[in-house]
């Protein structure tokens, strides 16, 4: 698993790259009540707005931290929003894309580099 600046995270399977917020993001959205995903098939550049994530204090981006094709939607998110609370880096996923670049998930920070950054917060 890889992370950003941003609080997201990447995961990569093959070519294809799982999307989600950090449980650092989730806990600092509070309740999440409402998730708009992109549509499969939409082609985004890192640093592109992904989708939308609105809770009870805010409604905030989240960023593609890596370039390629929307493969799939976790619609599950629509219906139950808490999931992404209750399990940001599972099943409180948003989306996987296929990478067009496979080189950009290397320049993420990895698991310990993330926890170092949080600490700088």
């Amino acid at each position: 698993m890889r992370f950003t600046k941003d609080h997201e995270w990447v995961e990569v399977d093959g070519d294809v790259a799982t999307i989600g917020v950090t449980a650092y993001a989730a806990e600092q959205l509070g309740d999440v009540v409402f998730v708009e995903t992109p549509a499969v098939g939409k082609v985004v550049k890192a640093g592109d707005d992904l989708a939308v994530v609105e809770s009870v204090k805010a409604a905030s981006d989240v960023y593609a931290p890596v370039s390629g094709e929307v493969v799939a939607a976790n619609d599950a998110l629509s219906g139950n929003p808490e999931t992404v609370n209750q399990a940001p880096e599972g099943d409180g996923w948003f989306v996987k894309i296929k990478l067009a670049d496979p080189a950009q998930v290397e320049a993420l920070m990895d698991r310990a580099a993330y926890e170092t950054y949080l600490g700088t917060l």
